[in-house]
């Protein structure tokens, strides 16, 4: 769409409507007009309707502002839409298209037809990698919008998310190059916060929620107040003789911005080794809370800057300190209209359905149809005769042959394209999906390694107890089944959001990505009478104890940990190897030889141990090599070999009390471990949880 001199950027935020009306003059612009208009009550109220707020507030706009004459540029909030990043494979640039078309199929949770989507590229002179930005968001919502726009009587051209706008206000602004240092943009807005990470010739955006109004409920809770007096505590709190009270209250939160911030900081980090992040500018007027800028730059060891003015948009005259007062919360406006006067700084993406814009052309162009009308028909008496003069004496040459017998072959050539070539072009997966089917087989016998060093800490501590002359009573394996959850999935979700959740980015890669978690169930029975303090001190201790190892690519999650006793019964004869069949009433014992665990054969599936990756299938522990579930290639052989057991205890003697156990536990995937650093001491490297840039 092709931009004019002037644009209004209208940000729809849940406290207030921002908006500025920029004029462009060469490469420079100027403020015409902006306005800051809060809604009578925030969005995130809880008694607040939020289609009618917006709806009243919109129409103030509207009333204090003239729209019309000028395109308008809107935004979608960062966490209504997705933002996804990845490196392309070397291609040629013709090629882009088709391969980022394939991995936007890739990374957008939805079917591509109910979405609208664009992207970028990032190209860097001292990368030869090439990177892209996947922009999307469902097409439902931009529709939602747009109808409210539409009740008013406006048309926006265009359509962006807010973190991109926010990213071109301060890339333009500030002049970003090739020389800029690493920067973190934090937009904390009312309900969720957006964190961009910027270098040269590359971009990365994350979305978490948690924002102002996280800081508005913790007042709430602390002082029992309503939610509006909670809102102008806040904002009051810097002159409140009661400030240190209501700082106090909000500091929890305050640390779960900071660890947000930390954990994506140091996601980019695991993917970007060269990564160089030095200062962080704030957006946002959450950050006029006192303490807020000191307490994270002391977190993440670097410079807050707090954006106070735009270095190249200024208002002048009585307006001017009030528009320096409302920078921090214009920043993702003056992006918007940057974008609609055409400025190629930034991430330029366009949302708007093109359906709309298809529309928004046609009726621009309709006034001009009668006028080209009537310049037609007076043209064409006026030209009439001298094609008539031309025709008839080009008539009588003769045609060159090679000419026709050019234009002939042209012709042929290109129905041959669109029949042969073109009408059965389909892009194939196949070679993607093959490459994909050796993942996630390395990391499965380190788990059945643990295993056996679980059951080991068991034998070596039964031993230490177990009566003079008496044999050990350990821990018997019964069984373990897996799930596996991938990053941002099912209920151990890590919060993450829109973090992007990727292995190493490489085609044919077998790393698991990093958060993903493998949920583990072992299956114990014993006949010790301490049986719970025995499992605590043994299998329990082992795994808070080896929660994170250098070596091993996962991490065991101490808070997922615990275990249940499933059943507690008294063994009776018929449940003794040996026994007589029918004793008691009981079934018949279990055949010669069969020293299987108290309780069935052992198992071990749902995540796919047997399967060698996520999703494979079972394979019984009991079963002999050419049994089902074993296969003909090793069965107990494969399993025995990678990871040992312990020979089981004793079998259960009559009267004895039959304890069976659930430990669960999570592993959760870890980034790899960074390289050694020479200048380092030795005992400092690759310490776990200390991603590069924290504290």
């Amino acid at each position: 769409m092709a931009a004019g001199n002037v644009c209004w950027g209208i940000e729809l935020g849940a406290f207030a409507i921002k908006a500025i009306k920029l004029e462009r003059s060469g490469d420079d612009v100027n403020v015409l007009e902006y306005a800051v208009i809060p809604h009578k009550k925030p969005l995130s109220t809880p008694d607040a309707d939020p289609a009618d707020t917006l709806r009243v507030s919109m129409g103030q706009l509207v009333s204090q502002h003239d729209l019309t004459g000028a395109p308008i540029a809107i935004s979608i909030p960062g966490h209504s839409a997705f933002a996804r990043f990845a490196k392309l494979p070397p291609v040629e640039p013709k090629r882009i298209p088709d391969i980022v078309k394939f991995e936007a199929v890739q990374q957008i949770p939805f079917p591509i037809e109910q979405v609208e989507w664009d992207y970028q590229t990032f190209i860097s002179q001292d990368n030869p990698d090439v990177e892209v930005g996947i922009f999307a968001v469902m097409r439902e919502r931009v529709t939602d919008i747009l109808n409210k726009w539409s009740d008013i009587g406006v048309t926006p051209d265009y359509v962006t998310i807010g973190p991109v706008a926010a990213y071109n206000a301060i890339a333009w602004d500030q002049n970003f190059g090739d020389k800029t240092p690493g920067t973190v943009i934090l937009d904390i807005g009312t309900t969720a916060t957006d964190l961009l990470v910027c270098e040269p010739g590359r971009v990365w955006i994350r979305t978490f929620q948690i924002g102002g109004h996280q800081f508005t409920e913790a007042l709430v809770e602390a002082f029992k107040l309503s939610y509006s007096k909670a809102e102008t505590l806040k904002e009051q709190a810097e002159q409140s003789k009661h400030a240190r009270h209501i700082l106090q209250a909000m500091r929890p939160v305050f640390g779960d911005i900071a660890q947000e911030v930390q954990r994506s900081i140091g996601y980019y980090q695991s993917s970007h080794r060269d990564a160089n992040l030095t200062r962080l500018i704030a957006l946002g007027s959450t950050f006029n809370l006192p303490g807020l800028r000191k307490y994270l730059g002391q977190q993440l060891q670097m410079e807050v800057i707090r954006l106070e003015k735009f270095g190249r948009a200024s208002v002048e005259g009585a307006r001017g300190a009030e528009f320096e007062a409302a920078t921090g919360n214009l920043a993702t406006a003056y992006g918007l209209a940057l974008q609609g006067l055409g400025f190629k700084h930034g991430i330029m993406v366009n949302l708007m359905p093109v359906s709309i814009v298809r529309e928004a052309l046609w009726k621009k162009k309709t006034k001009w149809f009668a006028a080209a009308a009537g310049l037609s028909v007076a043209a064409a008496g006026v030209a009439f005769y001298r094609p008539m003069m031309e025709r008839a004496t080009a008539s009588g040459s003769d045609k060159d042959p090679v000419i026709q017998q050019t234009a002939t072959t042209i012709t042929r050539l290109k129905n041959q394209w669109k029949n042969d070539v073109e009408s059965k072009f389909q892009i194939d997966y196949k070679a993607a999906n093959v490459a994909r089917l050796l993942n996630n087989r390395d990391i499965y016998p380190m788990l059945l390694n643990d295993l056996g060093l679980m059951l080991g800490e068991a034998e070596k501590k039964a031993g230490e107890t177990a009566a003079a002359g008496k044999p050990p009573v350990g821990l018997k394996f019964n069984g373990f089944t897996t799930d596996y959850v991938g990053p941002g999935g099912g209920a151990s979700d890590d919060g993450q959001g829109g973090a992007p959740a990727a292995a190493s980015g490489e085609p044919g890669s077998t790393e698991l990505p990093v958060g993903a978690r493998i949920r583990g169930v072992l299956e114990l029975t014993t006949t010790r009478e301490d049986a719970p303090t025995f499992l605590t001190q043994t299998v329990i201790k082992w795994l808070s104890d080896n929660a994170e190892r250098q070596g091993v690519p996962y991490a065991f999650e101490k808070s997922a940990t615990r275990f249940d006793l499933a059943t507690s019964v008294a063994a009776k004869p018929a449940d003794v190897p040996g026994a007589a069949p029918g004793t008691d009433g009981g079934a018949s014992s279990a055949p010669s030889g069969d020293d299987r665990p108290l309780g069935g054969g052992g198992k071990a599936g749902g995540g796919g141990l047997g399967g060698g990756g996520m999703g494979g299938g079972g394979v019984n522990v009991d079963a002999p090599p050419t049994a089902a579930g074993g296969g003909a290639s090793g069965g107990n052989a494969n399993l025995d070999q990678l990871a040992p057991l312990p020979p089981p205890p004793p079998s259960v003697q009559p009267g004895q009390t039959v304890y069976s156990f659930k430990v669960y536990f999570e592993a959760v995937v870890k980034a790899p471990a960074k390289p050694a650093d020479p200048n380092q001491p030795a005992d400092q490297q690759n310490k776990p949880g200390k991603p590069e840039g924290s504290t």
